[in-house]
């Protein structure tokens, strides 16, 4: 037996015309954590409700490793997410997630990422996100994709735009006992496709996988 006979969604693979996303393997997470050591965001901005980055290098690394593990050990059809590693050239430079609950009911899905801070500002966070969205859209067969991003996140807010989505109103967070306002972003079918610029190839959605997100035959 492989990996990908107990958990089918190791098949699943995301191209672009530069980057492959896939599920991290131990070796992948060390690459992973090697880019969250050396630092994700200028440090005079928070972008993350969970202040995870606060920390020395060495544990930055260490709060990556366990948190994408637990995220992977608790995927099920009701509720997952997907912590995709970005490979652009070989080299992992940061992560694009992916999630949903109840996906076959509520027909949308939830988008997060970062990237090494030596790898910004080169198009690869927009490109990685068209990635997932096509995934959401074409794979899934979703309706709607959702962001937020926290006020003051240029840049995010900058892909949100890029890619097609509308505001969607705020929310109000506590971060570190200061109130943060964060903007909520949703992306129809309608407007993802008005303004898709990437060619994305999804490799391996089978029936298998479809059915470990939640989206499986309905028994009669």
């Amino acid at each position: 037996m492989k990996l990908t006979d107990y958990m089918p969604v190791y098949r699943l693979r995301l191209r672009t015309e530069r980057l492959e996303l896939r599920l991290p393997d131990l070796d992948d997470l060390v690459a992973l954590a090697d880019q969250a050591a050396a630092g994700v965001h200028d440090p005079d901005f928070m972008p993350f409700l969970t202040p995870w980055t606060e920390c020395e290098p060495i544990e930055r690394g260490r709060r990556t490793l366990q948190h994408q593990m637990s995220v992977i050990a608790g995927i099920s059809p009701e509720r997952w997410m997907l912590p995709l590693v970005t490979v652009l050239d070989g080299e992992i430079v940061g992560m694009q997630e992916v999630g949903a609950a109840d996906v076959k009911a509520t027909r949308e899905a939830h988008t997060g990422s970062w990237l090494g801070r030596a790898h910004h500002g080169k198009g690869i966070g927009t490109e990685m996100r068209a990635a997932v969205l096509d995934f959401v859209f074409n794979g899934l067969g979703a309706d709607y994709a959702l962001s937020a991003s926290f006020e003051g996140n240029g840049p995010s807010e900058g892909v949100s735009r890029k890619l097609g989505y509308k505001a969607d109103g705020i929310d109000h967070k506590v971060l570190n006992g200061v109130r943060r306002q964060d903007n909520r972003w949703r992306l129809s079918r309608e407007d993802w496709e008005a303004h898709r610029k990437h060619e994305v190839a999804i490799e391996g959605l089978d029936a298998e996988v479809l059915a470990a997100l939640g989206l499986g035959e309905s028994e009669e």
